[in-house]
């Protein structure tokens, strides 16, 4: 028999694992809404972000929670979360059932219900229980269907529909996950300087280099190399000294 939940309601979970179904009837303006899970301490945290089940995290570490993907069902669509109740850690009081429609509101989205079913009956048998979601205001993005609870020991099921207007991100950060917004693409690296070429060496006084004169031929007397920059050539006198008193009035 099928439990109809109203808004606050609970009823007990006896089977060992249940696949908790998210179902809408897809329309232009919201094709897709993701169902998710998050595992709660005693805190009502969770312990690390590896207690978030979702789209990029598909499956918990422990394996006993995880995401069946999407699927068509005549006109409707699902997305399904499935737990594992009798492996689930200890640690772990509380698992949250989530819908997120991508920034859309849910005021768009047509038929929502989350459908809860006994795993080891199979996806076809009839529903444990069945919860029609009414968002308060319409302009959730972002929805608490339901939770799954641990009460003296057992587990129960309790009806919901709390939203958020954030999106996946706010909820998920209200129970402390961390998301981090800024984080982008790797900046472009910056290009190295071409390296300059050293600069030829000058001179002192700026002057080019004169060329050097060739050698002289193996048995001639050495020639005096012609001056580069045009002065006149000096002659000493035979027999007065080249720095002479001649040469300084």
């Amino acid at each position: 028999m099928t439990h109809a939940m109203l808004k606050g309601s609970n009823v007990p979970v006896e089977a060992a694992a249940v696949r908790a179904v998210v179902c809408w009837s897809p329309s232009p303006e919201v094709s897709v809404v993701d169902a998710s899970a998050l595992l709660l301490a005693a805190d009502g945290r969770v312990r690390s972000d590896d207690d978030f089940v979702f789209y990029n995290q598909p499956r918990h570490p422990s394996g006993t929670v995880w995401s069946l993907g999407k699927r068509r069902l005549g006109s409707s669509m699902r997305d399904t979360i499935q737990a594992d109740l009798a492996r689930v850690d200890t640690e772990v009081e509380r698992v949250l059932l989530v819908a997120s429609a991508e920034s859309l509101p849910f005021e768009g989205v047509r038929d929502l219900r989350l459908l809860l079913l006994d795993a080891a009956a199979g996806e076809n048998a009839e529903p444990y229980a069945s919860f029609e979601i009414r968002p308060e205001t319409g302009a959730e993005t972002a929805l608490i269907c339901g939770e799954l609870y641990r009460r003296g020991g057992e587990w129960k099921f309790r009806a919901l529909g709390e939203g958020y207007s954030n999106g996946l991100i706010g909820l998920a950060t209200d129970f402390g996950i961390t998301v981090d917004e800024s984080a982008g693409p790797d900046p472009a690296p910056t290009p190295e300087p071409a390296p300059v070429p050293a600069p030829a060496p000058v001179p002192a006084y700026g002057y080019p280099q004169p060329p050097t004169a060739p050698p002289a031929p193996y048995g001639y007397p050495q020639q005096p190399a012609p001056d580069p920059y045009g002065h006149p050539q000096y002659e000493p006198d035979e027999g007065l000294p080249l720095m002479g008193p001649q040469f300084l009035r």
